[in-house]
């Protein structure tokens, strides 16, 4: 694949690129908005349509959500192996909140910036997919033709909802050659941040039962809760450790009902993080040794696991697929940053299918963001339309070489 084909290719299709993210942008998918989440999902449908993609849509497990989308685009004789493409159809932000903050497709040539929920994610990514395949389709049309290419794209990734995972891996029963999800990857510290590894988490609840009691006639006889999950969760925060990388955060806490009884019930949330599996369960193992009976004056302990999402660590194989893109950057004049991210993507629950990369989208920043400061100290999400031909580029270039090595 010669580089500057391909970034002629990819210079000529950037304006329909980026007319076709103004379309999706255009579309609220909130989460809990189904029918919009499809809207984009049958938007996305039709922009594959062009390159031979089949779509495929299966119902997520919530009734609330849209639907998963896939499409695939297999050659005649396949080894079974695709090479998974991922992305999302829904963001954080309601339409209310859009229309609140006047939070629309918003151009700013002189920032270099597009403002609007969904610009870098994900709807970005989805786009830059798009940008990329017809590129390679054009400067390596047998390389594109002979590729096994599947694209995912969740559709309640901003929950996290776990159902997505497992229908993509039915459609990678002999998993696939390799794992790119396309959330955003900034231009930072002199290159571009290729995603690597992320944190996995755990989250708990733990519940102090005591006995209620009048608490100016009877104090003595109740078993205050609150004091009791008070006097446990200092050892619990304290089981962070920085030098490896292993975070729990105490989040929020209820307990009580008014100030003249003894509460009896109180509980608190929290999460966990860490990139190693076995620090994550040494930590969570720790969490769940502090239960214990209700005795004397101490309140019982109760612990509640509520889910895990597994760690994706930087691996051999993970590792040896980012030196492409280390390689590909380089001959493009660019330069490829290898970075961990603490944030959850569908790169954990997909990496058991294989070696995987994250990032690989446009850059961007304040994602999740829909307000706007008089003062402009503080902007809403953007994406940089700058960012798409090196980033396709460099992707396409990597893959080209993944796929021959």
């Amino acid at each position: 694949m010669k580089p500057e084909v391909l970034q002629d290719a990819l210079t000529f299709h950037l304006p329909a690129t980026l007319d076709s993210l103004r379309q999706m942008v255009g579309i609220n998918s909130f989460t809990n908005h189904g029918a919009g989440v499809d809207a984009v999902g049958q938007l996305t449908s039709e922009l594959f349509a062009d390159l031979g993609f089949a779509p495929e849509t299966v119902a997520s497990e919530h009734s609330g959500y849209g639907r998963h989308l896939f499409l695939r685009r297999q050659p005649a004789s396949t080894g079974g192996k695709p090479v998974l493409l991922v992305t999302h159809l829904d963001t954080v932000f309601p339409l209310e909140e859009e229309e609140s903050q006047d939070f629309h497709w918003r151009p700013e040539p002189g920032e270099g910036r597009i403002y609007g929920p969904g610009t870098v994610d994900i709807k970005g990514g989805t786009a830059l997919i798009w940008l990329m395949l017809q590129g390679i389709r054009q400067a390596d049309p047998e390389f594109f033709e002979k590729t096994d290419w599947l694209i995912a794209a969740n559709a309640s990734e901003e929950v996290m909802a776990t159902d997505f995972a497992d229908r993509t891996a039915e459609r990678c029963p002999a998993g696939a050659r390799a794992v790119l999800v396309f959330e955003g990857g900034p231009h930072l510290d002199g290159g571009w941040h290729i995603v690597q590894s992320r944190k996995g988490r755990s989250v708990f609840r733990i519940e102090a039962e005591g006995k209620a009691a009048h608490a100016g006639s009877a104090h003595e006889n109740g078993v205050n809760a609150v004091i009791g999950l008070a006097g446990v969760l200092p050892g619990v925060a304290a089981l962070t450790n920085y030098a490896a990388d292993l975070t729990v955060n105490v989040g929020h806490i209820t307990g009580g009902t008014v100030i003249n009884r003894v509460p009896h019930h109180a509980a608190a949330e929290l999460e966990m993080r860490a990139y190693d599996p076995q620090a994550l369960a040494l930590a969570g193992a720790a969490v769940e040794a502090l239960e214990r009976p209700l005795q004397g004056r101490d309140a019982a302990i109760r612990v509640h696991r509520l889910g895990d999402s597994p760690a994706w660590p930087a691996d051999e194989a993970n590792q040896a697929l980012a030196g492409h893109w280390v390689e590909a950057a380089s001959q493009l004049g660019l330069k490829a940053n290898l970075v961990p991210r603490g944030g959850l993507s569908d790169a954990n629950y997909l990496c058991r299918l294989g070696p995987t990369l994250d990032g690989l989208g446009p850059s961007g920043g304040n994602a999740h963001c829909s307000e706007r400061s008089p003062d402009g100290s503080k902007v809403p999400e953007f994406v940089e339309p700058a960012s798409f031909v090196p980033k396709a580029a460099m992707n396409a270039l990597a893959l080209a070489r993944c796929l021959a090595s």
